[in-house]
């Protein structure tokens, strides 16, 4: 089997899983701009290189997150 251009996108419900987040949150990072996505046939493609960025810094626990400062 030939390898498909859609190998290196996941959709919104395998993504969420791979995060560990309902579908719905996902949706709404998308929405907020925080996870790039690209809507393509009326779903939510994402790449698999841009959510391992993503997932690297992410938080999944629900509240406000604490401001990590630099100095």
């Amino acid at each position: 089997m030939s390898p498909s251009p859609f190998d290196d996108y996941l959709d919104l419900v395998e993504a969420a899983r791979d995060l560990q987040i309902h579908p719905q949150s996902l949706r709404r990072l998308i929405k907020q701009k925080k996870v790039p996505a690209t809507l393509f046939a009326g779903k939510y493609l994402i790449e698999r290189d841009k959510l391992e960025m993503f997932k690297a810094n992410y938080d999944p626990r629900p509240g406000r997150k604490p401001i990590r400062r630099l100095l």
